[in-house]
């Protein structure tokens, strides 16, 4: 203590005389408390911000047990960062300012102009051609892609040069680019516009916080060149339960477990601005004077991270995609499954809860010999398989994630493949929404047309028709589940003149499948056909076309009539 106090008066041989002194020591002391108080709080305080700022960014550390030291492991995202960098749009530093022509590239302004660096104080921007075309609308989407899944973690900026649009919607995509909903829509009068009330995203709670709103705020004219910057107000959404300096990021948190559809608002793995009306500078469209309206875009700021799915802190860019680098035991893209030998349990996303630390949901290690373990080569949509004897095969059982098959390889009905992911993906089959207008099958691809027996459906041989994307009907000759087999017995001859009219019958009832027709009940005469196959026991007596079946035998003929008549039609005869 004598020691503390010389170093704190500044003199270890200063004589202790008088109460000047005693009051000096005392002073001494009372300044020396409170600076160890303020030390201590400062520590505190900068501990408590680093750590709300870094939290989840540490997957696993190393600690000290009874049993020797071992990992411990945690929830984990990487950091938020500037996402434009990874637009893949190649920089174009010219300048463009007074002379502008589209057909010359170095006159030009490419879409490229609104991710590129601007230095020295130059603006370089994107433009569209003016409305010359007026009255026919002026309208143009921009599309943003990085072939990854993000989270947005702050507001999205848009610059505008020479104004802002009147009308524009910003869209959002979770599927690259498939499918898109809105984010929001902007219009100087969105009632005119869209239809819908104008609000403001900070009148917002709890309760609509993922609502889809219309603003006037980024709209309308105030008159002023300096008002460029329309924003996606992401900030404003979090500060609902984080507070409005966003320092209670816990309540936000724990409201993202309790909330599934709240994290995935602000997903997305593309985003599209519709233009759909230009800047009018406060004023009506000036017929004398279209040249001046146009869109013009400088710059476009969207601060994101990686969506791994709390299973991974870094996230790196190779071979031009972002790609996490995963932990605890899963593989992916976003981390979205359990490496190959770690399925004992499902996979699961990582979950912030408890904080600070939250929940990693590691993938297990399977048991050698478990179902799990073998995995049944089922393409992880499955751990359960069976061995049919008569077909001497191993098939998947209880297929999911929509799929189905013997590997759980194909999809099923009003499904399609996402080639676009890896085939043990538990999103790889993705739901139909196929065009209306020309599709007539309720199965499609990905453009929205209709492939009926294709590659990944049964693809039916030896002439054989595929009914109801479900079975192969065989021509007389051949059986089958594709129709792969020989009905002729080894060293005899087949008879397939003899069966003439089965064979003209059965191109009949495709026929009138593909078009989706109920005439003469078709679905009760493929079952007809089909028992006609199985039941038949000598293909080479052709005293009888239709042996036992004599609902064929009297539909024949109908048959054949209503093929000669849309054959006629569709040639255009009659």
């Amino acid at each position: 203590m004598d020691v503390h106090l010389s170093r704190c008066l500044g003199s270890s041989h200063q004589t202790h005389q008088n109460g000047a002194q005693t009051i000096r020591r005392k002073t001494c002391t009372l300044k020396s408390a409170q600076k160890i108080a303020c030390a201590g709080l400062l520590y505190l305080l900068v501990h408590v911000l680093v750590r709300a700022r870094a939290q989840y960014e540490l997957c696993k550390s190393l600690v000290s047990t009874d049993d020797g030291a071992m990992w411990e492991h945690y929830a984990c995202q990487p950091k938020a960062q500037f996402m434009k960098e990874y637009m893949q749009i190649r920089e174009n530093p010219y300048l463009c300012s007074d002379e502008c022509d589209a057909s010359n590239p170095d006159l030009a302004h490419p879409p490229q102009l609104m991710a590129d660096r601007e230095r020295s104080g130059l603006i370089t921007y994107w433009q569209t051609v003016t409305w010359q075309r007026y009255p026919a609308p002026l309208q143009a989407n921009i599309t943003l892609s990085w072939n990854k899944t993000l989270e947005l973690t702050d507001d999205i900026h848009i610059t505008f040069e020479y104004g802002r649009p009147t009308v524009m919607v910003l869209e959002k995509s979770l599927n690259f680019g498939r499918t898109w909903q809105p984010f929001q829509y902007y219009a100087d009068d969105c009632v005119d516009a869209f239809n819908m009330p104008s609000r403001r995203v900070r009148d917002l709670n709890a309760a609509n916080a993922t609502r889809v709103v219309c603003t006037e705020q980024y709209s309308r004219w105030v008159g002023s060149k300096n008002e460029k910057v329309v924003r996606f107000e992401v900030r404003s959404r979090f500060a609902i339960f984080a507070g409005s300096r966003l320092l209670n990021m816990e309540g936000l948190y724990t409201r993202m477990e309790s909330m599934k559809g709240l994290r995935d608002f602000f997903s997305f793995t593309n985003l599209r601005l519709r233009l759909l009306k230009p800047a009018l500078g406060g004023t009506y469209v000036q017929r004398d004077n279209l040249m001046k309206y146009f869109y013009a875009i400088s710059n476009v700021e969207v601060l994101a991270r990686c969506k791994c799915n709390l299973h991974a802190s870094q996230c790196v860019y190779v071979d031009g995609n972002l790609q996490c680098q995963c932990e605890h035991n899963t593989t992916g893209q976003d981390c979205q499954r359990c490496k190959k030998g770690y399925k004992a349990k499902t996979w699961k996303p990582g979950s912030y809860l408890p904080t600070p630390n939250g929940s990693p949901n590691t993938c297990s290690q399977a048991l050698a010999g478990s179902s799990a373990g073998s995995n049944c080569e089922c393409n992880g949509h499955s751990n359960r398989c069976s061995y049919i004897d008569f077909l001497n095969i191993v098939t998947c059982v209880s297929c999911k994630h929509n799929t189905r098959g013997q590997n759980c390889e194909y999809c099923r009905t009003s499904y399609f493949k996402n080639n676009s992911v890896e085939p043990d993906d538990e999103n790889v089959c993705v739901e139909c929404n196929c065009n209306t207008m020309g599709a007539f099958h309720d199965r499609c691809n990905g453009t929205g047309f209709s492939n009926v027996c294709d590659d990944e459906l049964l693809l039916c041989q030896n002439g054989g028709t595929c009914v109801q994307n479900q079975r192969c009907v065989c021509s007389p000759d051949f059986k089958g589940v594709l129709c792969q087999h020989s009905r002729c017995e080894e060293g005899k001859k087949c008879n397939s003149a003899s069966t003439p009219s089965l064979s003209l019958a059965l191109p009949i009832c495709s026929l009138l499948d593909s078009f989706n027709t109920d005439v003469l009940k078709k679905d009760d005469v493929e079952e007809e056909f089909i028992k006609m196959f199985l039941n038949r026991k000598n293909m080479s007596n052709s005293s009888a076309v239709f042996p036992e079946s004599p609902y064929l035998n009297k539909l024949h003929l109908n048959l054949t009539f209503l093929c000669f008549v849309w054959f006629l039609i569709s040639s255009k005869t009659i």
